[in-house]
This record gives structure tokens, C-alpha cells and sequence, in this order.
């Protein structure tokens, strides 16, 4: 690993917005460290600037704990300079319908937690001291369905965003006693390879009236790691081309 580039640390690389993320972070020479369960795609691995992949399941206790003792070995006295946890979970039945309070099963709730909560926070304060060194960012990626009701996502990802919005904002005030800033984004709908057909009937509600693309959502997570909001810290940032202001 170079010393002279900044580094970013990534969950959920293997595809959708963390794997469009990574790309748009290497064409701005970011040396890149990946976490996922999956492989990431083989094209991805011939990125000169993703250094290293680590595949973990966050949601596993000890798979999570290796994974912050390998990066951290890997990044030794360097600094980190991003944390950005992007992993995240909506679990579905087999016909897609919303898992709810009332009929989702509470060791599948116990599970989104993990992943879309608690992880984010055991990244956070496993990479406390390297984020220090670099005077870094962490970005977590929240959602819209955190703030509003929504059709698809199901009460345990919506109520696990919401936590994780919340959480965002102690940890601001929390790290900056570290010089880490500490902000989320919140995308909207985001069109991606998991995004289903019945995605196109929200887009009425959209002012921009189109999807959202990964890149929109990766150029905002950029600007949030970057110099430019150097004075930005305990902020939520909508990716939603309006869609939160109804």
C-alpha cells in the first residue's frame, strides 16, 4: 500500500452502490480496501487502486472481529482516512412482500440489526485509532425508508436506518473529540441490479422524475470523505432526487 494516497475502507463492495463507489474513488487515485460476503467482480480486480479485499459476513461476530484485525494489519501505523459502511440488508418473503411488524420473524429482524446497525458501530470503533491518524470520515448509509413509510422496504431495514441515522449523529459528536467527521447519506430509489420492476411505479413521486443512479450516490459519499466538507460533521445527506420532501 502507498503511503502518499488517501485510503478508504468499504463494506458491501461485491456490486450496486458500494461496488459503484469503489470506482469512483480509484479514478480519483483512493487506494481502496473492501469488505463483503461475496467476491467482488473480476473486472473490479484488476483495479490497480483496490488494494485488498477481505471477505467477511458481518453479520457473524467473529467473521466481523477478523475482518478489523486483518484491515487493521494491513494499514499498520498508516492512517485511514474513510470508513464507509455501506453494507446493508432488506430481507423479503419469497414473494416480495414487506416483512412487517406484525408477520416478520424476529430472529430475521435480530439479523438486519446486526448488519445494518450494529456492524457500523463495531466498524467505527475498531477503526477509531487509524481514523484518528488520518483525521478521517466515516459515512454511513442510511436510507429514505429510515424517515417515511415506505411500500417495499420492511419495518426491521426501515427501523434499522433510522437507528443508524440516529447513531450517525452521536458518533459525530462522540469522534470529533478524534478529528473524525461523521456523516450519512440516505438514498432513495437507486437503480441497481436488486432494484425490482415495481420500483418504476415511485417514480411519479419523484420530482426529478427519474431513478437514482449508484454514481449519484458514490459522488455524495465522495464529497462527504473528501477536504470539501471539512467543516461538515453530524449531517444526513437525501440522494432521493426530492422524493423525501413528500
Amino acid at each position: 500500500m502507498s503511503t502518499a494516497k488517501k485510503t478508504m475502507l468499504l463494506t458491501g463492495a461485491s456490486r450496486g452502490i458500494g461496488h459503484a463507489t469503489v470506482g469512483f474513488f480509484s479514478e480519483r487515485d483512493w487506494e481502496i480496501i473492501t469488505c463483503s460476503r461475496d467476491a467482488p467482480p473480476a473486472e473490479c480486480r484488476r483495479d490497480p487502486n483496490w488494494s485488498h479485499h477481505i471477505t467477511a459476513d458481518l453479520t457473524d461476530s467473529d467473521s466481523l472481529d477478523h475482518f478489523i484485525v486483518e484491515a487493521n494489519e494491513l494499514l499498520g501505523d498508516r492512517p485511514l482516512h474513510a470508513l464507509v459502511n455501506n453494507a446493508g440488508w432488506s430481507p423479503k418473503t419469497p414473494f416480495k412482500e414487506r416483512l412487517g411488524c406484525l408477520n416478520g420473524d424476529l430472529d430475521e429482524w435480530r439479523r438486519v440489526f446486526e448488519l445494518n446497525f450494529f456492524a457500523p458501530l463495531r466498524l467505527a470503533r475498531g477503526f477509531a485509532a487509524a481514523l484518528h491518524r488520518g483525521n478521517g470520515a466515516i459515512v454511513n448509509i442510511t436510507s429514505i425508508a429510515g424517515h417515511f413509510i415506505h411500500p417495499f422496504a420492511g419495518s426491521a431495514y426501515s427501523t434499522s436506518k433510522a437507528a443508524l441515522s440516529s447513531l450517525t449523529r452521536e458518533m459525530a459528536n462522540e469522534f470529533a473529540e478524534l478529528g473524525v467527521r461523521v456523516n450519512a447519506v440516505a438514498p432513495g430509489e437507486i437503480e441497481t441490479a436488486m432494484l425490482s420492476p415495481e420500483y418504476e411505479m415511485l417514480i411519479p413521486r419523484i420530482p426529478l422524475n427519474r431513478l437514482g443512479t449508484p454514481r449519484d450516490v458514490a459522488s455524495t459519499i465522495h464529497y462527504l470523505c473528501s477536504d470539501d466538507s471539512a467543516y461538515v460533521t453530524g449531517t444526513e445527506i437525501f440522494v432521493t432526487g426530492g422524493q423525501h420532501m413528500f
